[in-house]
């Protein structure tokens, strides 16, 4: 466990030491109200492991109000799990069953996002804590009753008690975005209609702000609900637009550009200002949005009822327009998702629905949607949810064939101590059993010396508490479990006469657990996201070559498809963008030679929806010389796809960094690949195909960027920059 930021200077305690106060506060309130005040043990019991469950265990990301806000929605499953872990307790083999099931329903809900996943732990230990004997069903009421009043002050104490200040939001980030985008817009429509370079580099910082990566956890919109999942778009979409203003082309040297271009341009301005006070908060309108809409699609029927064919030149500039126009209508489109959520107007027939399907489906339905894509071994969360399910119904096994004696223990360890690789699980039990060894020497000596003056515990356990959530967390697995051995030595002693040899059976509990843990983690899934991650993106980018050559071929024979089969590369990109997320939270060594992993999502986004807008309007036929010329640039961006894939497919060795290979042959820049083509006069869908496999060849550059970056490093004697710069 490492280390968390603090709050910020002159602003009070750190996180950690707000987290310890209100767990302490009421862990021990709780305890000691239900113990001392109502004389009900088991009350006691449920209620300081409630609190300690959801508060120490789990990491809910946020501030104390968004917290708390997770805290009552969670309360009925809670219930649910505290029932069925009361009567599947009857029967060793019904509760290694429950442990095996429920186990993996609660670890696979982390799919449902980060607040999902940092309050899966706690849920897993409550369900656990009534699982072992004695068989006492008669005391569910009071099992329930102490959980309760454990987490009703914890919620109480989240949204009041030490109050954190909450960081800049996706959405003021994405408001950000949209006014740099009317900045841009309007800079574009004066002379010389190019962005300075000041301007270039401040689009690529903003671009970087809305990656996932530098985004506080609790902000990023990861959840399945339609609020996220809009949110998420927008994010998108704002660094969408904003790679579309940058590389918009000029108009012809000493040319004027054309009437209908500027008031594109304008109406984009307008839209985006307008997305952005929406964002922002200080304006509700969309008409802005609207006429957009409107003028991209008469500049685009213009264009189709003009004279065919058209110069290269005003087929560029026109289709770059278009780009830029249809991006700034999907970025007003997702906000006004993100904001209103099914309260907003359906999004206009065509791409625009195609493209934003979850608008007004309800939460059950986006749940299954997102929980039925990630019911497969090649979903990272599925593997986590079979590793944590298997090595707790071992220990649970043990436990009940054994008689261990505080099982709970045991699975506790695995909980605590179980990482997503095996290396890291490794590490982690290393630390831990030292620290345990040390809290239990020290806990059997307390024990001894004080023996059964409970008063002594009682006075004790608050400050032992307090340093335990305060140290754990900053100093390391290894002070947290040592303190936390003298923890449960002092409540356990308040709850029944014990002796020294307590602390001998905590340890035994947690080198049993620890060591099932381990051997978990090397059975299933040992690497962690790494191989998922080299995986998935190298079928992502294998899928998107495959869409590109199929959409290509499609424009060059004039077939529209309002409805296309993209299925695959959805699913693609999904399980690529869930093991990307885990492998942030995994220990990774210097970053030398792997592809740039988030553009190539970007990327994938960039096929899906440009696939969808050009078959959604192809025809007519191109003929045969303008069809040889597109189909011979998409077979080169789909090469460049596939020899990126390829690099993405290569997994490192163990402790070395995120590649290790040489680079895979690439296409080289020509005809097809790379190049531009020489002057040419073709219908309007082929500069607009033509454009699409431009801004996917600039795609596919930031993809690899960081491998040649290492390449040329290597081959210079250098050594590889360990964090290369990434592109917006």
């Amino acid at each position: 466990m490492g280390a968390e930021k603090d709050v910020g200077a002159g602003r009070g305690p750190s996180r950690v030491v707000r987290r310890a106060i209100r767990t302490t506060l009421c862990a021990c309130g709780a305890f000691y109200v239900c113990l001392y005040g109502l004389d009900q043990p088991v009350a006691a019991t449920y209620a300081l492991f409630a609190v300690v469950s959801m508060a120490a265990l789990s990491r809910i990301p946020g501030t104390g109000e968004q917290r708390a806000a997770v805290l009552v929605r969670t309360l009925p499953a809670v219930w649910v799990l505290l029932t069925a872990g009361t009567y599947l307790a009857v029967r060793t083999w019904a509760a290694v069953a429950g442990m095996l099931v429920i186990g993996f329903a609660i670890a696979f809900a982390a799919a449902a996002g980060p607040r999902a996943a940092g309050a899966a732990p706690g849920l897993q230990l409550l369900y656990i804590l009534p699982c072992f004997p004695p068989y006492l069903p008669d005391t569910l009421g009071e099992r329930l009753g102490g959980a309760t009043f454990g987490l009703v002050l914890l919620v109480l104490a989240e949204k009041f008690l030490l109050p954190e200040p909450r960081g800049t939001t996706y959405r003021e980030l994405a408001a950000g975005a949209a006014d740099a985008a009317a900045r841009f817009a309007a800079e574009l429509g004066r002379a010389p209609y190019t962005l300075p370079a000041a301007e270039v580099e401040s689009a690529r910082k903003i671009g970087e702000s809305l990656r996932p990566l530098h985004v506080e956890e609790a902000e990023r919109p990861a959840g399945p609900g339609l609020r996220d999942r809009a949110l998420a778009h927008t994010g998108l979409g704002a660094r969408t637009l904003l790679g579309r203003l940058v590389n918009l082309p000029p108009p012809p040297a000493g040319q004027s550009p054309l009437k209908t271009g500027l008031e594109l341009l304008e109406a984009v301005g307008r839209s985006a200002a307008e997305t952005g006070a929406l964002l922002a908060g200080t304006g509700r309108a969309t008409d802005e949005a609207g006429a957009l809409r409107r003028l991209r699609e008469e500049v685009r029927e213009a264009a189709e009822r003009e004279p065919q064919p058209v110069t290269e030149v005003r087929g560029r500039r026109r289709a770059a327009l278009l780009e830029v126009a249809d991006a700034a209508a999907a970025f007003a489109t997702a906000a006004e998702l993100a904001v209103r959520g099914r309260r907003a107007p359906p999004p206009p027939p065509g791409t625009d629905a195609g493209r934003f399907w979850y608008a007004g489906r309800l939460a059950p339905r986006l749940w299954w949607h997102r929980l039925a894509a990630h019911a497969g071994p090649r979903s990272v969360y599925f593997q986590n949810a079979v590793r944590i399910s298997l090595a707790l119904a071992a220990v649970r096994t043990v436990a009940g064939v054994e008689s261990l004696p505080h099982g709970f223990w045991a699975m506790l360890a695995v909980l605590s101590l179980t990482r997503t690789t095996v290396a890291q699980t490794r590490a982690t039990v290393r630390q831990a059993l030292a620290g345990t060894l040390l809290g239990a020497l020290l806990a059997a000596g307390v024990l001894a010396l004080v023996g059964g003056h409970t008063h002594v515990y009682a006075v004790a356990l608050p400050i032992v508490m307090l340093v335990a959530f305060t140290v754990g967390p900053v100093r390391g697995v290894g002070w947290a479990q040592g303190m936390f051995t003298l923890v449960v030595s002092f409540v356990f002693a308040q709850l029944a006469p014990v002796t020294w040899r307590l602390a001998g059976v905590r340890l035994m509990d947690v080198i049993i657990g620890s060591m099932i843990g381990v051997v978990f983690g090397l059975l299933a899934w040992p690497r962690g996201a790494q191989s998922e991650l080299h995986r998935a993106v190298a079928v992502l980018l294998a899928r998107e070559a495959e869409t590109v050559e199929r959409t290509t071929a499609a424009v060059v024979a004039g077939r529209r498809d309002t409805a296309p089969d993209d299925r695959a590369l959805q699913l693609a990109l999904s399980l690529a963008e869930s093991a990307y997320a885990q492998r942030q939270s995994e220990p990774r060594a210097p970053v030398a030679r792997a592809p740039d992993w988030q553009a190539a999502m970007i990327t994938g986004h960039h096929v899906l929806w440009g696939s969808r807008r050009l078959l959604a309007r192809a025809g007519p036929d191109l003929g045969q010389g303008n069809g040889e010329r597109l189909s011979g640039r998409a077979d080169g961006v789909a090469a460049r796809m596939r020899a990126a894939a390829q690099r993405a497919a290569t997994v490192p060795p163990d402790h070395g960094s995120d590649g290790g290979v040489a680079a895979s042959a690439e296409p080289a820049a020509g005809p097809g690949g790379g190049g531009r083509d020489p002057e040419v006069v073709a219908p309007s869908a082929f500069f607009a195909a033509q454009t699409w496999l431009d801004s996917l060849t600039a795609d596919i550059e930031r993809v690899m960027a960081p491998c040649r970056a290492a390449d040329q490093a290597g081959s210079s004697g250098r050594a590889a920059p360990s964090d290369p710069p990434r592109a917006a």
